[in-house]
């Protein structure tokens, strides 16, 4: 779960740096972070790298990688980030054999190709889309009120060619959009399911428990909510039926008197019922009709009863018939 001071990105990152990979995985994986993260430092006729993050597990993650897959011994180094809250950056140097490196990781710094190679297959997708997102990716926490995971990168095309990765992912193609954000360009998914899958991508399964339980949780809130809302509406229409009823029934009875529904038991029968329960729903209304009929009356059966009743008022309305008391 989420360690104390951690945000829910930082902790989906440190839970994901710590997944077992491969080395084709950690060389896809590599090529991204190095191309977003990387510095090509040239100094005469030497070249350094140096990679950054502000994230020990990362930076140590890309120091094993470097080491494992190329033999080299980066050296660390500590800065302090510019802003508020001036915090650590953690670099990953290597002084000897950058440019060999960068050449096998489909790095050119100056001409920004993409490195198809390392994206042939849906195990190299995967690494190579958390390398970027270990690089430039944030995801909301499960407690916010929306759901997010982006990627912010500087070159359009590059931005691009990411989300047609994450379209392209075989087992599980990613709805990946991209949008412009104060010159920056943003790869993004907005549905839920497709973050929680990418979070099992990354290896972050541990936070994505924690995501899906939020969402859950809130997904159950919002639909009791619904059907508490869709309870209360019906309520409302039931009530202002019954009260549109009581007035139709009245207005009978009082011109005509009961006897004018003696030729109709099961009218008469239910119209005295919704004056004895005019809050009562037309279900409750057909199982006290059936009850008192001694037979099975169909809530559409009643409702049908109701809108001839509403028929003959509107028909009544026209012709204003005079009440029984003034014949």
């Amino acid at each position: 779960m989420k360690k104390d001071g951690l945000s829910f990105s930082e902790s989906v990152k440190e839970e994901s740096a710590r997944e077992e990979r491969d080395e084709a995985e950690k060389r896809s994986l590599l090529s991204a972070f190095l191309r977003i993260n990387g510095y090509l430092r040239l100094s005469g006729n030497e070249a350094s790298l140096d990679v950054a993050s502000e994230s020990s597990a990362m930076a140590k993650a890309i120091y094993l990688y470097l080491h494992d897959l190329y033999g080299v011994s980066a050296r660390f180094a500590y800065t302090r980030s510019s802003g508020f809250l001036k915090r650590m950056v953690y670099h990953v140097m290597v002084e000897n054999e950058a440019e060999d490196i960068l050449n096998d990781l489909g790095i050119d710094y100056f001409s920004m190709e993409n490195p198809k190679f390392l994206t042939s297959n849906a195990k190299e997708i995967a690494a190579y889309l958390t390398g970027a997102f270990w690089a430039k990716g944030s995801v909301n926490s499960p407690t916010s009120s929306s759901y997010h995971l982006e990627l912010s990168l500087g070159d359009e095309s590059y931005a691009k060619w990411v989300a047609k990765l994450y379209q392209r992912y075989p087992n599980h193609p990613f709805n990946a959009k991209v949008i412009s954000r104060r010159s920056r360009y943003v790869v993004y998914l907005k549905r839920s399911d497709e973050i929680s899958d990418f979070l099992i991508l990354m290896g972050a399964k541990k936070q994505c428990l924690e995501f899906e339980n939020v969402r859950v949780e809130r997904d159950f809130e919002n639909q009791t909510n619904r059907l508490s809302n869709l309870d209360a509406a019906n309520y409302r229409k039931s009530l202002n039926s019954g009260e549109r009823q009581v007035e139709e029934i009245r207005f009978f009875v009082e011109r005509l008197g009961w006897s004018a529904f003696d030729d109709n038991e099961k009218m008469k029968t239910l119209l005295k019922l919704r004056l004895a329960h005019p809050d009562a729903s037309l279900s409750e209304l057909a199982r006290m009709l059936s009850t008192a009929l001694n037979t099975d009356i169909s809530r559409s059966n009643v409702n049908h009863l109701f809108r001839e009743l509403d028929a003959q008022y509107a028909l009544a309305q026209q012709k204003l018939i005079p009440s029984k008391k003034s014949k």
